[in-house]
């Protein structure tokens, strides 16, 4: 019996060991900011180290405070680079199309919950065992509309055709080169499941409805109004001051072209990116949405692991202190692009993030950044946060279990019959 209760005690103390451990990464316990708390230029000292020493390509870096541009740095380690220098951004462009579609939804042009089959003529998802008709707007920009494509668009080079919409979404080019297929394969509204495919299914979307190509309606209702000159769809290797494309390696790499703008084909400039946050907060008074609709964008519609991480278009990085998210969006591509934007509405701060040559840099120092506002891990690096504790976790673990080890072998000793001699 007492060598029972000895490992049922040690199993529950792993246990606990192990629950205060995975608590900490998500809790950010066993990290440190970058800097103190509204030490903003320590801030962008340790952000830019980690730029030289991660990234031999092409960066630009920009901080918001309080709605203006504070701090910015452009690497210089590849091309010459400014605030105008334009970047892919990959499924950055996401958040981008979610604007456009929610100006159709303001000019009431198009209801969130209907059907969006209901919108479109020139193409239709395919038949499944689930009910298409649960496939609203809302939830393909939440990613619960029940397409399970995870599709992740293949590259095209510059100067190939690219195809049309719908052949695009009949038969899509993914980045893996393997076949998918754009089709409900859940019920819709039961879970999150990131979805590239329903991004195209916006582009088209937004065609039928507003009555233009998405370029020029984009262009219409987002860019010009504010003042995004720098911003568009285009093929980036024909764009005067633009970032060059690098591997991981830091050696040149071709410019590639997508045939999803409004899913990956989303090329901006930090200085256009820095407006384009600004729209986000009370600071900028004429702009495409109203604030309560772009307050809405950023309230939870999906969970993944019970963590709040999406909105309508829009990433939920972390919470913040009254209740609000960090949010904004991501986006990777190859050979090596990565582009990140946060904001925080509590202190009307942000970071952008554009380069070219390191597949993950950007969402590095954002994370960094969301840690340093708030004290938390974002939910993209949670994961990471995890891996790194297993040593701890493991090494506590073994601790637990040799003290177990020890106190059952002290009582053996001390039970065993003494021999007179």
């Amino acid at each position: 019996m007492y060598y029972f209760k000895v490992g049922m005690v040690t199993l529950i103390t792993i246990v606990v060991w192990s629950t205060i451990v995975v608590a900490g990464a998500l809790f950010g316990w066993w990290r440190q900011p970058l800097a103190t708390t509204d030490d903003a230029p320590a801030f962008m000292r340790s952000a830019i180290k980690m730029i030289d020493q991660g990234n031999r390509g092409n960066t630009a870096l920009l901080l918001i405070e309080d709605g203006a541009i504070s701090a910015e740095y452009y690497s210089t380690s590849a091309d010459s680079v400014d605030r105008d220098t334009v970047f892919a951004t990959a499924s950055m462009s996401k958040w981008i199309t979610a604007w456009g579609v929610m100006r159709l939804v303001e000019d009431g042009k198009l209801d969130l919950d209907r059907p969006v089959d209901d919108y479109l003529t020139r193409w239709h998802l395919p038949p499944s065992q689930f009910d298409n008709h649960k496939v609203t707007t809302r939830r393909l920009q939440s990613h619960t509309a029940g397409l399970v494509d995870g599709l992740g668009f293949g590259d095209y080079l510059s100067g190939e055709q690219l195809p049309t919409l719908e052949q695009s979404l009949a038969n899509p080019k993914s980045y893996t080169g393997e076949p998918v297929a754009i089709a409900v394969g859940m019920e819709p509204g039961s879970k999150w499941q990131y979805s590239g495919g329903g991004y195209l299914l916006l582009e088209l979307l937004v065609e039928e409805v507003s009555g233009e190509p998405f370029e020029t309606y984009m262009s219409r209702s987002l860019f010009h109004p504010l003042g995004m000159t720098r911003s568009g769809y285009f093929d980036l290797s024909q764009v005067e001051n633009s970032a060059k494309s690098y591997d991981q390696d830091g050696k040149p790499a071709a410019t590639y072209m997508y045939a999803s703008n409004a899913a990956t084909g989303f090329n901006t400039s930090a200085s256009d990116m820095a407006k384009f946050v600004m729209a986000q907060l009370s600071v900028v008074k004429d702009k495409p949405l109203s604030q309560a609709t772009i307050d809405a964008m950023r309230q939870a519609h999906a969970k993944s692991q019970g963590i709040e991480i999406w909105g309508l278009g829009t990433m939920l990085y972390a919470p913040t202190a009254t209740g609000n998210f960090v949010f904004g969006h991501d986006g990777a591509n190859e050979p090596a692009i990565n582009a990140s934007v946060r904001v925080n509405p509590d202190t009307r701060d942000g970071i952008v993030v554009l380069e070219t040559g390191n597949r993950a840099l950007a969402s590095q120092v954002a994370s960094e950044w969301v840690f340093w506002q708030t004290g938390l891990p974002d939910f993209l690096s949670i994961p990471g946060e995890i891996r790194r504790t297993v040593p701890v976790l493991i090494g506590g673990a073994c601790v637990i279990l040799l003290a177990a080890v020890f106190i059952a072998r002290r009582r053996q000793v001390a039970s065993s019959p003494k021999m007179n001699l």
